[in-house]
Order: C-alpha cells, then structure tokens, then sequence
C-alpha cells in the first residue's frame, strides 16, 4: 500500500513542522495547572483545600497550592484519599466516578500499586501518542517504514472486573480505547496481547513474526531483546532484518537502555533509531524528539503539573525520605546538572505526588531531563551517596573495558558487614576480581563521597557473577515475569533477603 506510506509522511512532515518548537513556556504550566483545579474545585479533594480560593489571583495560584496541599507518596495518598475512590465514591479527588485503575508493578517485591486512569488521562496518552509519531519526521525514513507495523510489547490486555472498577495492565486499558484508525498498524492482535502467561506470549508472537511487517518496536529492553533473540534464533536468522527489513525504531523505557545496546546491536543488520520515553502509569511525562539530543522533552501541556524538589541532604535523608522542610520548584526554577525528586499532579486525581523517580534537566530551555534513578534506589550506608547514575555509568564504562555484555544486576549494601555486595549477569567469562576492583575505581573517580568512606570506612565489595537467566528466573519465581516488570537495580533489606534466599535455594 504505497500510497499509504505517502501520505502517512506527508502526515508527520506537516504535524513535526507544526508542533516541534511549541509548548515549552512556563505559561503551558500555570494554564494547567489551573485546568486541574478548576476540573477539580468541586471535588471532595478541592473543596478541603479551597481550589475555589487558589483560582481567585493567578498570580498566586503556584504559591497557595504549593502552601496548602501537602505532597504525598502512594501508601499516604491510598490511605487517604484512593481507597474510597476505589471503593466507588464519586467526586472524590477527580469529578465523576474513576473506572479504571492501571496496576503498576512498582518495585521487585513489592505489591502492586493501582493508580487510577481517567478519560481524560486516557486522552493525555493519545495526543502524547500522535505527537510522538511526528518525531520519525526528523528521522528522514522511507516511505516503505510508513506502510508497516507498530510492535508494542506490553502487559496483558485483558482486564479484571472489580465491584466498583476495572483493573489490569496500563497498556490493556489503552488498547482497549486504541482507536480503529490506529488499530490494523498495531501488533500482536487482540487476542495475543491478551495473554497473560509471558512465555504463551512470547511464543505465540515468534511464531506470529513471519507474517508480520515491523518498523516500530517498544518495549522494556530486557523483553525486547529477548524476543527479538527468539525470532532470530526460531527462523534460524543473520539478523532480525531478515525478517523485519523496515524495522528502523526502537522506542525504549522503564530502564537505562546503555546495558543493553551491544546485546542489540548484535541482533541487527541495519541502522536503528533508538528513541527513549517517559511514559510511566502515572503519565505520559516525556519523550526524546531525536536520537541525537541526550534528554527527553517534558510535556508541559498534557495534562500533568510538575514540581521538582533538589535531591541533596539538605532536603532527604540518608533513606531517601522526604525532611518536615524542603523547597519544592518549578519548571521556571530549576536549572541543569542537579538531581531532582519529581512531583507531579495530573488529570487522573493525582496531587503533589511523589512519583519516586530523580530527574536531571539536560537542557532547560528546551525542557529536556532524563532520569537518573529513584530516590529510594541510591546507597548510602556511610555517606557514599551513590547514585544509580553513578553506578550505571561505572558499570558500562567497566564492562566496555572487559569486553562484556551485562544486560543485568543489582546490588545491595549490608550494615553487618560494611560492604557492598554486586551481582551482575552475563553468559561470557569474567576475571571477577578485576572486574569489581575496576567498579570500585571507577565509582571513586565518578563521586568523591564514595572515594572517601572507602578509605576510612567501607570494606571492599563483593562480587557475584551469574548467568543473565537467573535474574529472569527470579522474576518468574515471585510472579513477575514479563514486559510490565524489571529487576530492581539497588535493593532494599527486604527485596536483599529475597533475592539471597533465592540463590541459596537455586
């Protein structure tokens, strides 16, 4: 269908022209901000704290929000505020009654969290969508790339009825309002994105390939690559081009793609476009409009206000829990190079949420971040204040160095023992002793607070090194195997426990 191809890009050409460089003043931000109050005044939410009042002076607005409703993290603001939500009452703390809720994974080993989808966040995700798409302008494809397919590797969409609600993976809920012009570019069908057993899935989706026409695929990377390596292997291939030859874009998240880049590239024949998005079951918040730029661009009119608090101990403990005083900022404030735990209200009856995620601004006056870690995954058992950027960067550096793939791992500190313990996954041989004094270097030139409590206070790491399957294992051993889960990288003392007891058991 050629002709399709045609006018699809004509399509993006004159959307990308359109849209690129607009939506990036503060201005995007106060008039959001006031569409959620004044959506919400009449709210039981907004009448306790008076939304009415805040709309009275838009000059004040930020400062009387910001002054009058306290920020809250998930088991707070469930207890609160969502579990009569969920229970059903309507008006609660968004205008109607909530149908929907996306049950988010969180951490390895941890329940799952249910965030509530409204329709109007349901729309946040389709215009964020759309404009997306107008990114692959910049990408200068052919016209062929525009007559295939979009391969979303997601969570099952088939959802459960509750009582009072529904509820199931975010990406069921946004196929179940994906619209019928969008639909036939979509795979798998229906009725596979309905599985949910990951390996049925995953089979069903090899065997499905052949008939397929792929030129998008997103997806967490670990899932990705692991059914691009069934395909490969399944259809006995040089590379997965042989098979999808317009697959030109690989739109990632939920986790630092840089891990997992030469186990990618060892699957490709052709050049491909690696994009990565902020789209998380609170929100769509951000995406990179080009492989070239470092950061991704925050979404400044869609539904969703932002604040940002500096990452430092002036404000977080050596925890990572919020102090009684903090300064909390806005896109007007912040400046680049500097941590930043995200807050963020939004159209689904979120307010003042912490989402538990650290953004770095990158570029502020274009508006772009990207994320840098959690705030509860960074070590600090004596004052290291290692961050998960630190660790990633010194384990890709290192791995580099060795010549290694290491698509997995995860570490975790031990007050008992002074130490931190490493474990990381890879199929190839390892001089495990060099290896982790490498890492300890490395992590010394990186941060200056880890080079000191090394020499006076923090006994050498320990390293393990494990097939990369064990990691997937484990997953599947607490129920979390698939595309909506990934391993935690920092673990705290419960998920540490599990995950020794696994491996003594194994």
């Amino acid at each position: 269908m050629p002709i399709i191809g045609k006018l699809l890009k004509k399509t993006t050409e004159f959307a990308y022209k359109r849209t690129f460089n607009k939506g990036k003043e503060y201005s995007f931000q106060l008039q959001t901000l006031s569409k959620l109050l004044e959506k919400a005044k009449k709210t039981n939410f907004g009448k306790k704290y008076d939304f009415t009042a805040m709309l009275n002076d838009p000059e004040t607005t930020v400062e009387q929000y910001q002054q009058a409703v306290p920020l809250t993290d998930y088991d707070q603001f469930y207890t609160d505020w969502l579990e009569k939500s969920m229970e059903g009452e309507k008006d609660h703390t968004w205008p109607g009654r909530i149908r929907h809720y996306a049950l988010s994974s969180g951490t390895t080993g941890s329940p799952s969290k249910r965030v509530p989808i409204t329709p109007q966040m349901i729309r946040s995700f389709q215009k964020t969508s759309m404009k997306q798409i107008a990114t692959l302008h910049s990408m200068d494809l052919p016209e062929s790339f525009f007559n295939s397919s979009i391969l979303i590797i997601g969570g099952s969409s088939k959802l459960e009825s509750r009582p009072t609600h529904i509820e199931g993976d975010l990406s069921g809920i946004l196929k179940k309002y994906t619209s019928i012009v969008v639909s036939p570019f979509t795979k798998p069908s229906k009725k596979i994105a309905k599985i949910k057993d990951w390996n049925e899935k995953i089979d069903s989706m090899v065997e499905k390939a052949a008939e397929w026409d792929i030129g998008v695929v997103a997806g967490v990377p670990s899932w990705c690559i692991m059914l691009v390596e069934r395909i490969v292997e399944r259809y006995q291939l040089k590379s997965i081009h042989d098979i999808w030859p317009n697959f030109r874009v690989y739109v990632h998240g939920g986790v630092f793609v840089e891990p997992y880049r030469e186990k990618l590239d060892r699957l490709l024949g052709k050049q491909v476009f690696l994009l990565d998005t902020y789209l998380a079951s609170e929100g769509y918040f951000a995406y990179q409009v080009h492989p070239s730029r470092e950061g991704m661009r925050l979404l400044l009119d869609n539904g969703v206000f932002f604040e940002f608090i500096p990452f430092n101990s002036s404000f977080f403990d050596e925890r990572g829990n919020l102090k009684d005083r903090y300064t909390a900022l806005s896109i007007s404030q912040v400046v680049e190079g500097v941590d930043y735990a995200l807050i963020i209200s939004t159209n689904a009856g979120l307010w003042r949420y912490v989402i538990g995620d650290l953004v770095r601004f990158t570029n502020v006056e274009d508006r772009e971040i990207k994320i840098t870690g959690r705030i509860k995954q960074f070590l600090s058992l004596c004052g290291e204040h290692l961050s998960l950027d630190n660790i990633n960067v010194a384990l890709n550096r290192v791995a580099k160095k060795h010549g290694l793939t290491v698509a997995e791992f995860c570490l975790f500190a031990s007050a008992g023992e002074q130490r931190h313990f490493w474990y990381i996954g890879t199929d190839e041989p390892v001089d495990r002793d060099t290896f982790m004094k490498d890492i300890d270097t490395e992590l010394g030139n990186l941060n200056d607070d880890y080079r000191s409590v090394r020499k006076y206070s923090l006994n050498d790491p320990v390293l393990e090194v494990l097939p990369t399957q064990v990691f997937y294992d484990y997953l599947g051993s607490i129920g979390k195997l698939g595309s909506q889960h990934k391993f935690p990288r920092v673990l705290n003392a419960t998920q540490a426990e599990s995950w020794v007891n696994f491996l003594e058991k194994r």
